[in-house]
């Protein structure tokens, strides 16, 4: 291989923490703790139930009013996942996650490849978005995040790559054209420079990376693709992204064709609404292939859609003084779902603010960027997801490709200060984290080879963090590297309570089969999640975290009557039970195992004990069964 062909060692920096990343990804897969949406196991649910009738539709659930929650195409990837319960498996069901974050990621690096032609910040790029904690938490479970993100970021990278593939053209057409000055190697190849203006590019123009030729909008045929392409998104979560997604292809297509003409606003018009229109007729079929339209009509489009426009509490009060609900809070959607790099978004912010301020409307007079359009991208869904009575930054998911690129492009121009904080945070939670590990170990939860590797795990992340706070110029790859580092520790602290100390024993599954169970479930469906931990079992769901303000004797009183009233129970340690269950002798324990406690009650964690979360962490979980005479 030439030496000029070969890697340089940025590049296979980058291309290591990629590696690092992907395998994050994958680690701890089926575990019973990874970050999710309770909401996952009530989806699990409904593709059980309808794998088990042994039809693709209607969809199945015992759960009241929470059936058609969600189009049919979501549960239909779990049921072939599943092999239709064959290989009912929580790695099983989130595999195709995981593809189509991958998959966008791979997407995202390519798109960044083209605009900057650099190899190692196109390996940014993908690394950031898979650093995103919204892409960790709803990227790789059983959610329907993923796929739709896939399905309807695919128009915009179609118009960008089509952009940047006809300036590649119009460049080739222009042989005495004078290339664009090369920066130096200090500069770091294509990077932006202190003035957006004048950072020269391999397709020239201003502004970072403008096009020389002005673009022709996409054709018909393309448009019939990306309508197809939109109805699968639609399918898999709902009718109403047709909004934002087509909006986002409406504006983008007439900035590419700056400055914008009338024939242009009406060939736009007519072949987005083209595509708009494929795509709910995709999303339609629900309504012919289902047996019972109305009860979809019902659940899905009045209860589940509608629903989320109309306000008890009033549009407009709810709009500016409803907290977490208001739209300020939502403008800052993005950097919430950005996690640990919250304030390295807020940097990005202030930038783009700041360039708005200094050039105003000239930003648009110059050459055409992708930078724009991944603007246009984030703005309106953040617009259109401001207007809605409920809001959610997780509405804005399907946009944080475009944060993604965006931030690997101006990477550098964002000021060290806004990585300093990240980093900390960081550091804050691999520490807690490596403690988290050490607890369970003192408890004899997991095997020394785990819990070497999660203090291993701990003081390589620490030191990376230390390595950024005191070498400015790793500040920002040590910023990346320790949050990825954050979610690798979190997936091997975890990695014994998804072993053995997490499991019943398989005597304990081989002796209990077919029986009537009595399970804690204190959120929509979580009593699924016995399917995995007790398969073969009928779950009779009670409120578990209910019996924390009970007294000794009223817990001792509850748990009797459902020893009486099924064939077993599941019972979690309350404040009254140490090393044994409330019903001791009376009763007959078939098998203990380790469960994480979600949910706290006020003053339950203080100052006093945060730092020992066996104390309120960690609790545990008896399967018992009444004492035979």
């Amino acid at each position: 291989m030439p030496k000029s062909a070969r890697p340089n060692k940025p590049t296979l920096g980058w291309l290591a923490l990629l590696c690092l990343a992907v395998a994050v990804y994958l680690l701890g897969l089926d575990g019973q703790y990874v970050p999710t949406n309770g909401d996952e196991l009530v989806y699990t649910h409904i593709a059980r139930l309808t794998a088990a009738s042994g039809q693709w539709l209607p969809l199945v659930s015992e759960l009241d009013h929470m059936r058609n929650t969600k189009p049919p195409m979501l549960f239909w990837q779990a049921m072939l996942a599943g092999d239709w319960g064959q290989h009912w498996t929580m790695a099983a069901l989130r595999a195709p996650s995981v593809a189509y974050t991958l998959l966008l990621a791979g997407a995202i690096g390519f798109t960044v490849q083209r605009i900057s032609r650099d190899t190692h910040r196109a390996l940014l790029a993908a690394c950031i978005y898979l650093a995103f904690f919204c892409t960790f938490r709803f990227g790789r479970t059983y959610l329907t995040s993923a796929p739709e993100t896939f399905w309807l970021s695919l128009p915009m990278f179609v118009l960008l790559w089509r952009w940047l593939q006809h300036a590649d053209a119009a460049q080739r057409s222009e042989p005495d054209r004078k290339p664009p000055p090369q920066p130096s190697p200090k500069e770091g190849g294509s990077e932006v420079n202190q003035s957006m203006e004048v950072t020269p590019s391999p397709h020239g123009g201003r502004l970072g990376w403008g096009l020389a030729a002005e673009p022709k909008g996409l054709s018909w045929q393309v448009h019939v693709g990306l309508g197809l392409a939109l109805g699968v998104g639609l399918a898999y979560k709902s009718f109403a992204l047709i909004a934002p997604a087509a909006a986002t292809l409406w504006c983008a297509l007439l900035v590419t064709q700056w400055p914008v003409r009338w024939p242009q606003v009406i060939d736009a018009t007519l072949k987005v609404s083209l595509s708009a229109v494929m795509a709910l007729g995709i999303f339609g079929l629900w309504f012919v292939l289902d047996p019972d339209p109305a009860a979809v009509w019902q659940e899905f489009v009045l209860a589940e859609n509608a629903g989320k426009m109309s306000n008890s509490a009033g549009y407009w009060h709810t709009a500016l003084f409803g907290g977490g609900f208001s739209m300020w809070a939502q403008t800052l959607g993005y950097a919430q779902n950005a996690g640990l790099l919250a304030f390295v978004v807020l940097g990005g912010m202030v930038l783009g603010a700041r360039q708005v301020w200094r050039h105003g409307v000239r930003l648009w007079h110059n050459q055409l960027t992708p930078v724009q359009v991944l603007w246009v991208w984030l703005a309106v869904w953040l617009l259109v997801f401001t207007l809605p009575s409920q809001r959610s930054a997780r509405y804005l998911i399907p946009a944080m490709p475009a944060l993604a690129m965006l931030l690997a492009l101006y990477w550098q121009r964002i000021g060290r200060l806004w990585f300093v904080p990240s980093l900390l945070l960081c550091g804050v939670f691999l520490a807690f984290l490596g403690r988290i590990a050490w607890a369970q170990f003192v408890l004899n939860l997991g095997s020394t080879t785990e819990v070497v590797w999660s203090l291993m795990a701990t003081a390589a992340g620490l030191s990376v963090v230390l390595a950024g706070l005191i070498q400015p110029a790793w500040t920002r790859a040590c910023t990346l590297a320790a949050t990825l580092g954050v979610f690798a520790l979190f997936g091997l602290a975890t990695a014994p309570l998804n072993g053995a100390a997490g499991h019943y024993s398989e005597t304990v599954l081989r002796s209990l089969t077919a029986q009537r169970v009595a399970v804690p479930s204190s959120f929509n469906g979580q009593f699924e999640r016995f399917e995995f931990v007790l398969p073969g079992n009928r779950f009779l769901p009670y409120d578990g975290d209910g019996r924390a303000s009970l007294s000794r004797a009223d817990n001792a009183l509850f748990l009797s009557d459902l020893l009486e009233k099924h064939d077993a129970v599941v019972w979690l340690q309350t404040a009254d039970e140490a090393t044994e269950p409330l019903c001791l002798p009376k009763c007959t324990v078939l098998g203990q195992r380790w469960e994480v406690k979600g949910r706290h009650a006020s003053g339950e964690i203080t100052w006093a004990n945060v730092w020992y979360p066996q104390q309120w962490l960690l609790r545990r979980e008896w399967l018992l069964r009444k004492h035979q005479q």
